[in-house]
C-alpha cells in the first residue's frame, strides 16, 4: 500500500498549516508524507507558532512558508485547507477537507495554544483514518 500524502494549505503558510504539517509528521513517524503551502506565503513562520510548537519539542525555526503549486495538489491524496477560503485547484480522486480554525496571526502565545491543541486533535483523528493502528 502506498504511503498517503497530505497537503495542508492556508493563505500565508505561516501558522495553522505549519502546525498541522509538523504535528502530522511527528505523529505519523514516516507513515504519511506531509507538505504544507500557501497561496500568498508570508516571509517567515509566525513567531508565536514557533514558540507553542517548541513547547511540544517540535522545532519550526528552520521552516519557511512555501508557495502552493498545482503539482503539490496533484501529488496529494488529501488536501486540507485551514478555514481561510483558499482557492485550491480541484482534481478528481482527491479528498478535500476544510478545517475551520482561528487564525493565530497577531495572537499572543496563550491564544495560539488552543489552536495548536485543536489542530493536534484533528491531525490524530486523520492519522487514524489514513493509517489505522496496527497497519
Amino acid at each position: 500500500m502506498p504511503t498517503p500524502e497530505v497537503l495542508f494549505v492556508c493563505v500565508h503558510n505561516a501558522g495553522r498549516s505549519q502546525m498541522a504539517a509538523a504535528l502530522l509528521d511527528h505523529h505519523a513517524q514516516g507513515r504519511v508524507t506531509v507538505r504544507s503551502a500557501g497561496s500568498a506565503p508570508a516571509d517567515t513562520v509566525n513567531p508565536a507558532v514557533v514558540e507553542v510548537m517548541n513547547e511540544l519539542g517540535l522545532d519550526l525555526s528552520k521552516e519557511f512558508p512555501k508557495v502552493l503549486t498545482t503539482e503539490a495538489v496533484q501529488a496529494a491524496d488529501v488536501v486540507i485547507t485551514m478555514g481561510c477560503g483558499d482557492a485550491c485547484p480541484v482534481f478528481p480522486g482527491k479528498r478535500y477537507l476544510d478545517w475551520q480554525l482561528d487564525d493565530p496571526a497577531g495572537q499572543p502565545v496563550d491564544r495560539v495554544r488552543p489552536i495548536r491543541d485543536e489542530i493536534d486533535r484533528r491531525v490524530r483523528a486523520l492519522l487514524e483514518e489514513l493509517v489505522p493502528p496496527g497497519a
